[in-house]
């Protein structure tokens, strides 16, 4: 039998319908510019499978807490951000079929 990612996501469905409301809370922030790109990007997220891998390992060796949320959320923005910091230093204006946060933005220092 071939395992689809569903399948593989099936004994964790419970714990990442609570990450998607747990990553978008964490990034959430009081400066507006910064709080808008992070919108864009929580928006445009991809399969998350760095939190499913993590969230996976912790049901294994025995249950899931509260750290294990921040483990799931800090390994999805780093993910995230050298996703972003490639972008800007290949000069990228497109990621997954829409715009880049360097096309949108232009974060790159010019010189």
């Amino acid at each position: 039998m071939t395992k689809t990612l569903n399948n593989i996501k099936s004994p964790i469905e419970k714990e990442l319908d609570e990450f998607e409301h747990y990553f978008r809370s964490a990034m959430k922030s009081k400066v507006p510019l910064l709080d808008r790109i992070t919108y864009y990007i929580v928006k445009r997220k991809g399969k998350q499978v760095r939190p499913m891998f993590v969230f996976l390992a912790a049901k294994i060796c025995g249950h899931i807490n509260e750290a294990t949320y921040v483990g799931a959320a800090m390994i999805e923005l780093l993910h995230t951000a050298s996703l972003v910091h490639d972008d800007v230093v290949d000069d990228s204006y497109e990621r997954r079929g829409f715009f880049s946060i360097n096309a949108l933005w232009k974060i790159k220092s010019q010189y």
